[in-house]
């Protein structure tokens, strides 16, 4: 999205996943099920909701929180390959930046990734493909109005009766133009997926 430079408190990820009705993943466990709708590149629908936290945020020291939404859906290709989509959505809310620049809240830069996934996977996961970032930012603090481009690639370990879920979720987003506001930009994420109870702050 746009340039950060604060720490980033750790990101809560609150997952309300709406199931696919097939019967495989009928026979799954709840604990199961939760384990899937960890994997941004599972076969089965999903919507979770990720919420970060930014203290002392620009030059008031405010506090701007970014509620990510991203749904997750998948398209079968044919019995071998899936390719899944990952759309995140931000809602912010960012703080006043200065006595000229008050307060705004509103939508950000959407993002949406497209990953090529084998569709019958062993006990490690993975996805490669790319992730576009869209103008979508409804006022000028919340984004930056030049369209983004790179490459994206998930690993996950995944294993029935395993309560481990770990991996990490890579990308780079690269401004394709900068003559519009906010300039140029070259954006990385290194997102570890990790148990709940362990998960790490996300590097960007």
């Amino acid at each position: 999205m746009f340039p950060m430079n604060t720490m980033a408190l750790a990101g809560v990820a609150l997952v309300a996943s709406v199931l696919t009705t097939a019967p495989a993943h009928a026979e799954l466990s709840a604990e199961e099920l939760a384990k899937l709708a960890q994997n941004p590149v599972g076969n089965l629908i999903s919507l979770p909701f990720q919420n970060n936290t930014n203290l002392n945020f620009g030059p008031e020291k405010g506090t701007q929180n970014i509620l990510n939404i991203q749904p997750v859906i998948p398209i079968s290709v044919d019995k071998d390959w899936n390719i899944i989509t990952r759309t995140i959505m931000p809602v912010i809310w960012m703080p006043s930046l200065g006595p000229d620049t008050p307060a705004k809240s509103g939508l950000g830069d959407i993002q949406l990734s497209a990953f090529l996934s084998p569709a019958n996977p062993g006990h490690w996961i993975w996805g490669a493909g790319v992730i576009t970032q869209m103008p979508t930012n409804s006022n000028a603090e919340l984004g930056n109005k030049n369209w983004g481009l790179g490459p994206t690639f998930v690993l996950l370990h995944l294993d029935h009766g395993d309560p481990w879920v770990y991996g990490a979720l890579i990308n780079n987003v690269w401004s394709l133009t900068s003559n519009q506001q906010g300039g140029s930009y070259s954006n990385g994420l290194i997102q570890p997926e990790l148990p709940p109870k362990f998960r790490l702050p996300t590097v960007t």
